[in-house]
């Protein structure tokens, strides 16, 4: 199945969609991971993937644009949140070259960029290493792909 939204529905109690992302979760604060928590999966799901990317980053690397901030894989069909600086799951490789999330933290004055954290619902479970990139966990697991939603956060350092 090609990438698609579904009726899932991605939220967190940290922030609302398409506003502040609080500073604690930024790489000007304590750069923890937001808590997350969604509901209504597709039909058949067996596990989940969420990456975090700022489309607004005046980057193009690997072939692609913006800038990867999280990529979490390896959760089981019973997993609907993350708490805050989560442990779950197995942790991808970010663009600041580490493991785990790195928060927003665009240029100085480069204005509102948008962070997309989306969740990818699969119908069965990744068995992937650790360190793998976003584009990596895309090919793997776009075959397996029932649908997928987002939540959108805000964070301008000005």
């Amino acid at each position: 199945m090609a990438f698609a939204f579904s009726k899932m529905q991605v939220t967190s109690s940290a922030f609302e969609d398409r506003q502040a992302i609080p500073i604690k979760y930024t790489g000007e604060g304590d750069d923890l991971s937001p808590p997350l928590a969604w509901e209504n999966p597709p039909e058949g799901t067996k596990g989940y993937a969420v990456i975090c990317h700022d489309p607004d980053a005046p980057l193009v690397q690997h072939g692609s644009y913006g800038f990867v901030h999280w990529v979490l894989y390896d959760l089981p069909a019973s997993t609907t949140s993350l708490k805050e600086a989560t442990a779950a799951g197995t942790r991808g490789r970010n663009d600041f070259n580490r493991n785990g999330y790195g928060g927003p933290m665009p240029p100085e004055g480069h204005g509102l960029h948008q962070y997309y954290f989306w969740v990818l619902a699969l119908d069965k479970p990744t068995a992937l290493p650790e360190g793998i990139s976003m584009d990596e966990l895309l090919k793997q697991v776009e075959p397996h792909l029932l649908g997928m939603n987002r939540l959108i956060g805000t964070y301008r350092r000005d």
